[in-house]
C-alpha cells in the first residue's frame, strides 16, 4: 500500500516524503534506519503499527464497508443537537458549505468549529488547529475569545482539566486574502505548509462568494466559472491529501422577507451564491437560517434560527432549531422550544 493512504499524521508523510520512503512495506523494511526521519519515538511506532496493519491481508472490499469507512470520522460542530442532525459533525474529507443571510450566525458556528477541532478526537475533534481564511470583514478576534473563555459552558461533556489545557488562540492561523491572487497563493502555498507540518486539521473560508462577486461583472460568467471551478478543485486536494474536513461559508443570492409565520422560515426567494458552478463542487450543503421567533435563556436572548441539511450523501433533508449565546451556537430541542420561546 502506498504511504499517502496510510491514517498518519501529516508531519509523518512529509517525512516519508523527504526520505523517499513511497510504500508500507519500504517502511517495516527500513526498520531501524525510521529514527533518522526526525520523527519522535511515537511518531515511529504509529508509522510501523500503520505499515504493519496495511500490509496484513484485508478482507474482501464492499459497498457497505466502503460506507462504513467513509463515514467513520466526524468534526463535532460542539453542539449535540447539531451534532445528531449531521450524524456527528462534519465529515472529515470533502468540502462543506455553510450559506445563509448576514446575521444567521454563519462565521459564529464557523468559529465554534475551529475550537472544536482542536479537541482529542474521543470528544469529537481531531486534535490540531485550524486555517481560517477571511475574504471580507475582519477577523472576529474579541468574539472569538469570548467563545473561548465560555467552553466550559458550551462542552459540560468535557473535563474543565482537558479545556484548561488546550491553547485555543495559539492553534487557529488567521490568513487575510483581499483578491482571487492573493487566495490562489493562500490555498497553494500557506495553507498546505501548514496542514504537512500537522499544525491545522481544519480549513475555513469565509467567504467563498465575496471575491468571486465582486471581481467579475455578470458578463464575465465563463471565466469566473472557471476560476472557481479551479479553487474548488484545489479546496478537494487538500481535503484528500492531508485528510481534512474544508468548511466553506456562502452567501446567498437574495434577502428574506418580512412575514407573519411566527415559528418557521422567512419565506424568500434565497438561495447560495456562485450559482450550479459552485454547487457541484460541494458535498454537504448547510443553510442556516434566522426565524422570526427570539428565545430567551436567563439573562441572555437570542434571534431563533435554524440550521437546515439542503443536501449531502449521507444526510436525510432535514433541519435543527438553535439560537446563539454567549458561548456560542447551541440547538434548541423541540421539548424546550414552546417554553423558551417569547
Amino acid at each position: 500500500m502506498d504511504c499517502e493512504q496510510l491514517e498518519l499524521n501529516p508531519r509523518i508523510r512529509a517525512a516519508l516524503r523527504r526520505a523517499d520512503i513511497r510504500t508500507a512495506g519500504e517502511v517495516l523494511s527500513s526498520g531501524q534506519d525510521l529514527h533518522t526521519l526526525g520523527l519522535s519515538r511515537s511518531d515511529v511506532q504509529q508509522l510501523l503499527k500503520a505499515a504493519a496493519n496495511a500490509c496484513r491481508p484485508q478482507p474482501p472490499i464492499t459497498a457497505l464497508s466502503l460506507q462504513d469507512k467513509q463515514s467513520s470520522l466526524r468534526l463535532s460542530t460542539g453542539c449535540a443537537v447539531l451534532d445528531e442532525l449531521l450524524r456527528g459533525g462534519l465529515p472529515v474529507g470533502g468540502v462543506t458549505e455553510l450559506s445563509g443571510e448576514s446575521g444567521a450566525g454563519k462565521t459564529q458556528l464557523a468559529l465554534q468549529i475551529c475550537l472544536s477541532v482542536q479537541y482529542p478526537v474521543q470528544e469529537g475533534g481531531l486534535d490540531s488547529g485550524a486555517v481560517f481564511i477571511s475574504t471580507e470583514d475582519s477577523f472576529p478576534s474579541r468574539r472569538l475569545q469570548q467563545m473561548i473563555r465560555e467552553q466550559p459552558s458550551l462542552r459540560s461533556d468535557v473535563p474543565r482539566s482537558l479545556i484548561d489545557s488546550i491553547k485555543f488562540s495559539n492553534n487557529i492561523y488567521v490568513e487575510h486574502t483581499a483578491d482571487l491572487d492573493s487566495l490562489q497563493v493562500c490555498v497553494t502555498r500557506r495553507v498546505p505548509l501548514l496542514l504537512a507540518r500537522g499544525k491545522a486539521r481544519l480549513l475555513v473560508v469565509d467567504s467563498v462568494a465575496a471575491l468571486f462577486r465582486s471581481e467579475f461583472q455578470a458578463s464575465d460568467w465563463l471565466e469566473r466559472n472557471k476560476k472557481l471551478i479551479s479553487f474548488s478543485s484545489k479546496l478537494h486536494h487538500l481535503s484528500e491529501e492531508y485528510n481534512i474536513p474544508v468548511l466553506c461559508v456562502n452567501q446567498v443570492t437574495d434577502v428574506f422577507s418580512d412575514s407573519d409565520n411566527h415559528l418557521g422560515p422567512l419565506p424568500s426567494s434565497v438561495s447560495p451564491a456562485l450559482g450550479l458552478a459552485w454547487a457541484n463542487q460541494v458535498m454537504v450543503r448547510l443553510m442556516l437560517q434566522r426565524l422570526q421567533g427570539t428565545v430567551s435563556r436567563g439573562d441572555q436572548s437570542s434571534a431563533l434560527r435554524r440550521l437546515e441539511v439542503v443536501f449531502a450523501p449521507h444526510l436525510a433533508r432535514d433541519g435543527r432549531n438553535a439560537a446563539v449565546w454567549r458561548e456560542g451556537v447551541r440547538g434548541v430541542p423541540t421539548s424546550e422550544l414552546q417554553t423558551r420561546l417569547s
